[in-house]
């Protein structure tokens, strides 16, 4: 019975390399208008919040595909439903929103858009983080499952998020009902190019892939006066700068050395004048960890030092440093479940081989994308990452990211070929191994 075994396995191995074969072919048919799309997007970013044109843009092309589709979710978002049968509901989304950036990529498409954003400030607008790789995948992707509605079953619901910048999209889509108007997921997945990969290479993160990210205001009161005179005054800066050195020993001496923190002061602000000691410094704190634990050792042991060194500088207590939390602008840690995670890598290796896929340690940046997750945990949930650097500086920079523009530089400029080719491949074959008939 060996030699039938072998007849057999014979006759499907071919099968098999000729549906690989033939997604890849069909991508690359698409490529050329996906790419089409992708230059349309850079040079017409939108603002969080403002992605009514990027919007309306993706709304049209996925309504010629047959999807059910809602606008305005969450503000600006979509909602496009694919149903085919029974089966499990997969989610998959795309963000929209581009920076504040003023772009120097030197591209011919090159974004010149300017606009006015929360800070009430006129900037330039990039789409310096990548999503338009996102979007222009997202649509291929469509694409590919709806021709392909024969080799799989189930629902697709197809999601286009606003405010993945300021980590609020999630949140206004849950909250505009999400999960209670439209089916329910038992799986979601989601994307995003990466500056630490070279283009085309796949990177997953079993666990958690992405961090808490927690904004803090810190008010340093003081008691101002004549720079002359320093014994009249009680110095906010002195004290202002006494806990930013104090909150360097948050991480390094209070947490255990294999559980990621970081506690980073972006701002210090405080007094116009040479010779005037100001009432008031203000720090601005960005706060980043994994679990719910490390977040409120981090978030208590700021509040603890700047009151212990007030103290410590004789402030009286009605001149106490004010901590102020945003939560509004918290973004959750994006888990990636294990079991899905596994399994999708030994798929995507399968189909692209060993040397593109690769498993990534986790990163201290922020994606919203985990909110799906933490709405309903049942879900399985997958992040992934697909290179955009393109080769030729990879090699130059000898693989050293440092050398490299990052996410959201005003030079990032990812291999948008090769990004939205690998990502809409993976996308595909994923979505078609989860809803396999």
């Amino acid at each position: 019975m060996r030699w039938l075994a072998a007849l057999l396995l014979a006759s499907i191995v071919p099968v098999q390399a000729v549906r690989a074969d033939a997604l890849r072919d069909s991508v690359q048919v698409q490529l050329p208008e996906l790419l089409a799309l992708y230059r349309d997007l850079h040079a017409n970013p939108e603002l969080s919040t403002q992605e009514v044109q990027t919007s309306a843009r993706l709304a049209a092309r996925i309504r010629k595909l047959d999807f059910d589709v809602t606008t305005g979710v969450g503000k600006t978002g979509i909602v496009a439903v694919l149903r085919n049968g029974p089966g499990p509901v997969l989610l998959i989304r795309t963000d929209m929103d581009a920076l504040p950036v003023v772009e120097q990529t030197g591209l011919a498409f090159a974004s010149k858009k300017r606009g006015v954003g929360p800070s009430g400030l006129e900037t330039g607008i990039a789409h310096a983080c990548g999503h338009d790789t996102h979007m222009s995948t997202w649509i291929g992707t469509a694409r590919q499952l709806a021709a392909r509605k024969d080799q799989w079953s189930g629902t697709l619901v197809m999601i286009a998020q606003p405010a993945e910048e300021i980590g609020a999209g999630a949140k206004a889509m849950l909250d505009d009902g999400l999960f209670t108007r439209f089916p329910k997921p038992n799986y979601a997945l989601a994307f995003h190019d990466a500056a630490a990969l070279p283009a085309g290479i796949i990177g997953y993160t079993p666990g958690y892939a992405l961090a808490n990210v927690d904004s803090v205001d810190l008010l340093v009161k003081g008691v101002g006066g004549h720079g002359a005179y320093p014994q009249t005054v009680k110095d906010p800066i002195v004290l202002a700068s006494r806990i930013v050195m104090a909150l360097q020993t948050l991480v390094s001496r209070e947490m255990d050395p294999q559980d990621p923190g970081v506690v980073t002061v972006g701002s210090f602000h405080a007094g116009a004048k040479h010779n005037v000691v100001p009432d008031e410094a203000m720090l601005l704190i960005t706060v980043r960890s994994y679990t719910d634990k490390t977040r409120k050792l981090l978030l208590d042991g700021i509040a603890r030092i700047a009151r212990g060194e007030a103290i410590a500088a004789g402030m009286p207590e009605d001149r106490m440093p004010v901590v102020t939390v945003r939560e509004t602008e918290f973004t959750p840690a994006a888990f990636n479940s294990e079991k899905l995670a596994t399994r999708l890598a030994g798929l995507f290796t399968q189909r692209f081989g060993t040397d593109r896929v690769v498993r990534t340690p986790p990163v201290m940046g922020g994606e919203d994308f985990g909110r799906y997750y933490l709405a309903d945990k049942s879900i399985e949930s997958l992040i992934f990452w697909v290179g955009g650097t393109p080769k030729a500086a990879w090699e130059r920079a000898g693989g050293d990211t440092n050398k490299l523009p990052s996410l959201h530089s005003p030079y990032w400029a990812p291999d948008a070929d090769a990004v939205i080719a690998t990502a809409t491949e993976a996308m595909t074959a994923a979505a078609l191994d989860i809803l396999k008939k």
